[in-house]
């Protein structure tokens, strides 16, 4: 063999030799060898699809502002427990609702009876009256504090009478107010004393009607029609409409 078929012999032994080597190299990977075809692999791997996450539903009521109207509600001094969210059909549900067992006025605590699950801020329009515009009403006019209010309830899953559309009952955003029961053992019914009471009674009657409807987003009454003659039905915080 020649000197020159040597030369050449070697020199395609060497560029045979880094190429081999050139192919179990990873670029970028400090030099470090893998598994042939790996880093492609891992490469054309899917990502994995995201979790969807459930969404709380619109109408319940944010957990700061719950919150707030929970802490707002004790300060008043009543007396209750908050209720689990529930959902009974389409359109009636029990969304940040509470179940008041006793309300505050100046000096002592006032019953309720037949009240059932109510949206907090309701709760706390409720409280607010029974102590300021029905207990000191009842104070000045009346002679007597009020001892209980009685009510036709509160949450039930029903429509507005005689339409298709949901009450706000069915909601807990309404509360039906029948009769009070002073200290002194009165009871004074709607249904018997907005026209039938005495002058004071009657008197007493009209203020806080007037006093609720300055609390509560819808107020009806005897004068309403014929469905309200025994009942105040106090409703929501929002837009007012008091008749």
């Amino acid at each position: 063999m020649t000197a020159k078929d040597q030369i050449r012999r070697v020199t395609l032994m060497a560029a045979s030799l880094m190429l081999g080597a050139c192919g179990s190299l990873i670029p970028g990977g400090g030099g470090s060898s893998a598994a042939p075809g790996s880093a492609s692999l891992s490469a054309r791997a899917p990502a994995r699809p995201a979790v969807p996450v459930a969404s709380a539903p619109q109408s319940r009521v944010p957990r700061g502002e719950e919150a707030g109207c929970l802490a707002d509600l004790g300060a008043t001094g009543a007396r209750f427990d908050p209720l689990p969210d529930t959902y009974a059909a389409p359109g009636c549900n029990k969304l940040g609702t509470v179940q008041l067992m006793a309300l505050a006025s100046d000096s002592a605590p006032m019953s309720i009876s037949n009240l059932g699950p109510v949206r907090c801020g309701v709760a706390k329009a409720f409280g607010d009256w029974a102590r300021f515009g029905v207990d000191r009403a009842a104070r000045q006019i009346l002679g007597s504090p009020v001892a209980r209010i009685e009510t036709m309830g509160s949450y039930s899953c029903r429509n507005v009478a005689g339409t298709d559309v949901r009450s706000a009952h069915a909601r807990a955003e309404a509360i039906d107010v029948s009769a009070f029961i002073l200290a002194d053992g009165r009871r004074i019914v709607l249904k018997r004393d907005w026209d039938g009471g005495d002058a004071a009674t009657r008197e007493f009657l009209r203020v806080v009607h007037k006093s609720a409807c300055k609390r509560f987003g819808t107020v009806l009454g005897p004068e309403y029609n014929a469905a309200h003659e025994d009942h105040f039905h106090l409703e929501g915080t929002g837009a007012k409409f008091c008749r």
